[in-house]
């Protein structure tokens, strides 16, 4: 069968069953019961929660073959928590495991790979997996298909109980023997756990793992004593200096920092751009360039923003300092500055992930977003986003909230060269589809501006990007350009097997991975 962005989808993957994506806006209107793994429970009758080791939490949660365990992304690179974790199930001899963390880093020595392999692991669903195990996923490691989620589908699976979490294992910088802890103080803060709120809140079970123990209550608390079963203390929970690998960098390259100039003169072309207006522009390279170039426009106008979103870095944090943006709504931190700004101001902001991207918690913060800057792989001319192969096939980032970001934000703005090395990023069709088009309002490269015509702002757009002098093209001229510079790419030849099931944030199937053919 056919979804709405005209990928073929099979009807069954195993014991998944395929819901096609209808398109957005077509969002599922009724959703199953809410099922919660979380039962009342008294507190231990020792009034001890504190464990001597990972291996005692883990017995004393009951954790069995065949169960569910999740795990935070706040720590990215820099994670010490995962492969101690999963050391000491291996040691006990527990088997068949989902592994479902917010997002699969890319942890060595061990790697999630020899988990796969030797069958502690046997389901992975996350916002995307990358490197050696995104590899051997794509080279049909496992028997079963990855679920991948955008970061606005993953607490709606929780809450909803297509994803039931029997332990959950969160990472905290300080934490006392009753569980408060927190993620903002401490020798080895990652900043906001705001992705771990939705474990918390539902898991059957929770253990907090921390390397920085406090006389209790621990303050500041941003997860409380009440949804916590069990505390262990280990030697090194992350390298905070290693947050920012692989997302937060700066960039020199002259062609970046024209494409980030050029989408903050759109975004300040658009009449939308006022006091009071709201914005998220992440932690790539370009999008770290964006925030400096439209932090410059707001000076120069006299503008300040009513709130920035979604995950922070240090110069988003010194546009706060400066009074440019009144509050910060941080749902994860990006870098070592703004782990540590959450603890030291008020008006910054440690928000759940539901209420950042999940479109069914009574509305989102990004309902109140204006300009949202995204990046991608590739960009096809439907608009339709790649943010998770690369020409090759191969796993190259997450989902995150990009499908989120780009649905919420009045104005959702990619930018992404037109071409890298000798291969092309616009293109006729993606590769694999996660974004749809229709949610995307314009691409911005080097050789201009793409405005979608299917984008419900499309005629304010073009009046006011044509009114400011900057230049418009079109998707099929900034396609035909970059197949000039790299020839057609020779097609990726997969197998039938999926390898991966991309979902949308409402839960349906945008689009499938297969397994590539060596």
């Amino acid at each position: 069968m056919k979804n709405a962005v005209g990928r073929e989808l099979p009807e069954q993957i195993g014991n998944y069953t395929v819901k096609p994506f209808a398109g957005t806006g077509k969002a599922q209107k009724v959703l199953p019961p809410v099922v919660s793994k979380r039962q009342p429970r008294l507190g231990p009758e020792d009034g001890k929660k504190l464990c001597e080791s990972l291996q005692e939490a883990i017995r004393k949660t009951g954790l069995k073959d065949g169960m569910t365990i999740s795990f935070h992304h706040s720590f990215r690179e820099g994670d010490m928590i995962i492969g101690q974790v999963l050391t000491a199930i291996r040691a006990l001899g527990i088997k068949g495991l989902r592994f479902a963390p917010s997002a699969v880093v890319n942890i060595k020595n061990p790697s999630i790979v020899d988990f796969v392999k030797d069958g502690t692991i046997d389901r992975i669903e996350a916002s995307g997996i990358r490197g050696e195990l995104g590899d051997a996923v794509i080279d049909g490691l496992m028997e079963q298909p990855v679920i991948l989620r955008p970061h606005g589908a993953r607490p709606r699976a929780i809450e909803t109980g297509e994803l039931q979490i029997d332990v959950a294992f969160i990472g905290a910088s300080a934490s006392d023997e009753y569980g408060n802890c927190t993620g903002q103080i401490g020798p080895n803060a990652c900043g906001s756990l705001g992705y771990s709120f939705v474990d918390a809140a539902n898991a059957a079970q929770v253990v907090i793992v921390t390397d920085n123990l406090v006389e209790y209550p621990c303050c500041p608390t941003s997860i409380s004593q009440q949804y916590v079963d069990y505390v262990v203390v280990i030697d090194q929970i992350g390298d905070p200096a290693k947050i920012g690998a692989g997302a937060a960098r700066m960039t020199k390259n002259p062609r970046d920092l024209m494409i980030a100039s050029r989408a903050a003169d759109a975004i300040a072309a658009s009449r939308l751009f006022k006091d009071g207006f709201s914005f998220q522009t992440g932690a790539g390279a370009i999008s770290i360039a964006c925030t400096n170039y439209l932090a410059e426009r707001m000076e120069e106008r006299g503008i300040k923003a009513s709130f920035a979103l979604g995950g922070m870095t240090a110069n988003i944090i010194e546009m706060f300092k400066k009074g440019l943006v009144r509050v910060l709504e941080c749902s994860q931190s990006f870098d070592a500055v703004a782990a540590r700004a959450i603890a030291e101001y008020p008006n910054i902001l440690e928000i759940d992930n539901s209420v950042y991207s999940n479109p069914y918690t009574r509305g989102s913060m990004l309902d109140k977003l204006n300009f949202g800057v995204l990046g991608a792989l590739e960009v096809d001319t439907d608009f339709n986003l790649n943010i998770l192969t690369g020409m090759s096939g191969e796993m190259m980032g997450g989902l995150g909230g990009g499908p989120d970001v780009a649905d919420g934000a009045d104005i959702s703005i990619v930018t992404i060269p037109v071409i890298r090395g000798r291969t092309p990023s616009i293109v006729p069709k993606v590769f694999t589809c996660c974004t749809p088009g229709d949610s995307v309002a314009m691409v911005v490269t080097e050789a201009g501006i793409a405005l979608n015509p299917k984008h419900k702002y499309y005629d304010m757009l073009k009046e006011d990007l044509e009114a400011a002098g900057l230049k418009l093209v079109t998707i099929q001229y900034l396609c035909d350009l970059a197949l000039s510079y790299t020839g057609i790419p020779k097609p990726i030849e997969t197998t039938d097997k999926v390898v991966a099931v991309v979902e949308y944030r409402d839960g349906t199937v945008i689009d499938v991975i297969r397994q590539i053919k060596r």
